[in-house]
């Protein structure tokens, strides 16, 4: 979407968290907003902010932005005069990692605070162990699919798999991974802090390991970025052998014959994956009427056409897992089913494994929010548009920041990075707003599924509420020669767009390498490029990007608007 819009959508459009939902409130403990992993901003998505209270001082900055400042910072203690560093950031994982780079590029005296290891879920428990799983989930899809190899011209013997082999190269990867993360920073002159960071009070920040003495730094501004967990809702007994997270399933110690994989979102799609792959069969377990719904619908359907009906996998929608028992003393695992509507009992399985992938909880207990008069919103930080944290009254805390899944913005490893370079060009008196919109997701199956911007229904609802014209191109991967070749042209790419002014509204992608190709689109939505500039644009053949070259070029714009000079992104 281009930078001057801004989004209006009433909370009817939030998009419930896969597996689970708030309706069972009164069974659970309090959850997360219902952001997908990959979801939508909330303020896309129509969740506001706290109300601002207008006794508030005003400070004029030094650019000329007013900037309302809590008025009960005093409360907690007075600021120290004189700081032992520029930047303190609590947490190294990747949103951490990318502004503690940039701060030091920009001269600032930086150190992190980690009480566990660098690199956080993303090179640990998540992005960079799972890809790992993928390449192996890929590499024998290919091996397995006689009529794919045969079409090629090639012949294969039956293929196999060192399960403990698989196993180490995922974990070899987050160690590489996270030596290169801590390694980087070192060199860097970056202070790497152990321990667990606490906010005592303003530009204040203690920390150490449990049971050894603690130490107090202060700093001149203070960025969170603690990430998140997987969610585990009540009635689930998770015992990290036959009933388990995300974080068990990496490691990979066994490959059940059945699998129940409780949510269909990114992180479920991508466990199928792997584990059909591998030779399990799964059941997916869908709290929503549909599989894949945090997806542009049409690109959902197509998906499950492919990633779903021929593999061996059969779902059961419109239900919650209201409880699961381990494996134990020969039984195995029973799940019991209701509706999810009317909350009666429906059914249950006994499976041999079940894997919760209900979504992300932020990892914020512990940081001494309540020393600086912050309250979360279920478990979220809440912030505004740069990331500042805002106080119970809704006013601005001094020098303090919250970046990644913290802050349930956007629940990706590269929008934590992406906002922590942000809020480091605002500490060092350049401003600037990301637009979330121009963030792309990615799900890495195969073949994959990549988005940005607004689905189909979302950009429509903004339609009717603002008055323009929606209109969608599409183009199939079956007409790109790269495609051919590689015997790969199940695809489909599709654009939304403003016929009136050529302004891009969502780009979805599924097919081969859909995960690199939305990058194009990405950055026309960051930079306000429009359709009737970009299409002339020049891609080398024959390669995939000729899909998005095909894409733009198809699509009709009633006149030409030249693209907006660039200015500071407003969502």
């Amino acid at each position: 979407m281009h930078s001057s819009l801004s989004l209006s959508f009433s909370s009817s459009t939030a998009i419930p968290r896969s597996g689970y939902s708030s309706e069972l409130s009164c069974a659970a403990p309090p959850s997360p907003l219902n952001l997908r992993f990959c979801g939508l901003r909330r303020e896309a998505l129509g969740f506001s902010s706290p109300k601002r209270n207008d006794s508030r001082r005003v400070v004029v900055s030094s650019r000329g932005r007013s900037t309302k400042v809590s008025a009960s910072v005093s409360e907690n203690g007075s600021a120290p005069k004189a700081f032992d560093y520029d930047l303190v950031i609590i947490g190294a994982g990747v949103g951490g990692h990318g502004a503690a780079l940039h701060a030091v590029e920009k001269g600032l005296k930086t150190a992190i605070i980690e009480g566990d290891v660098v690199g956080g879920t993303c090179v640990n428990r998540g992005c960079v162990p799972s890809k790992a799983l993928l390449a192996v989930s890929g590499r024998m899809r290919e091996l397995q699919s006689e009529h794919h190899l045969k079409a090629l011209g090639l012949q294969v013997s039956a293929a196999g798999y060192d399960r403990q082999g698989v196993a180490d190269h995922a974990n070899n990867l987050a160690s590489k991974i996270r030596n290169n993360l801590t390694n980087s920073m070192k060199a860097l002159g970056v202070d790497i802090l152990t321990g667990v960071g606490t906010i005592l009070g303003p530009q204040k920040v203690k920390y150490g390991k449990v049971g050894f003495s603690e130490n107090v730094i202060t700093a001149k501004n203070i960025i969170i970025a603690t990430g998140s967990v997987p969610l585990v809702p009540r009635g689930i007994e998770v015992d990290g052998k036959t009933v388990i997270t995300s974080d068990h399933a990496l490691k990979l110690e066994f490959v059940p014959d059945w699998i129940a994989i409780v949510g269909s979102g990114y992180i479920g799609l991508e466990f199928s994956d792997v584990y059909t792959a591998l030779g399990s069969e799964v059941t997916f377990i869908e709290a929503l009427d549909q599989l894949m719904p945090g997806f542009d619908p049409e690109i959902g359907k197509l998906a499950q056409r492919v990633l779903i009906n021929p593999r061996k996998i059969d779902y059961h929608t419109g239900v919650f897992a209201s409880k699961i028992t381990p494996a134990k003393d020969g039984k195995p695992v029973r799940i019991e089913l209701i509706d999810a509507k009317t909350k009666e009992p429906k059914d249950a399985l006994e499976v041999d494994a079940a894997l919760i992938a209900t979504g992300r909880a932020p990892f914020t207990n512990g940081l001494g929010l309540e020393n600086i008069n912050v309250v979360t919103q279920r478990g979220f930080v809440p912030v505004d548009e740069r990331m500042r944290v805002l106080d119970a009254d809704g006013n601005l805390v001094p020098h303090l920041y919250c970046i990644g899944d913290a802050n349930g913005k956007m629940m990706l490893a590269h929008a934590a990075s992406a906002q922590g370079i942000s809020v480091v060009e605002q500490v060092t008196g350049k401003d600037h707003v990301l637009n979330h919109l121009s963030i792309p997701a990615a799900c890495f199956t195969h073949p994959e599924i990549s988005m940005v911007g607004l689905t189909e229904p979302q950009a429509r609802e903004k339609a009717e509420k603002e008055g323009f014209e929606v209109s969608v191109a599409k183009t199939s991967f079956k007409a790109n020669t790269k495609a051919l070749a590689e015997n790969e042209g199940e695809g489909l790419a599709k654009l939304i767009y403003r016929p009136d002014n050529g302004e891009i509204l969502g780009v979805h992608i599924f097919g081969l390498h859909a995960a690199d190709l939305i990058h194009e689109a990405s950055n026309a939505i960051a930079l306000g490029t429009r359709i009737q500039d970009i299409k002339f644009a020049v891609h080398a053949h024959p390669t995939l990007s000729e899909v998005l070259d095909e894409l733009f070029k198809s699509a009709k714009v009633h006149a030409h608007v030249p693209s907006p000079v660039s200015e500071p992104v407003t969502v």
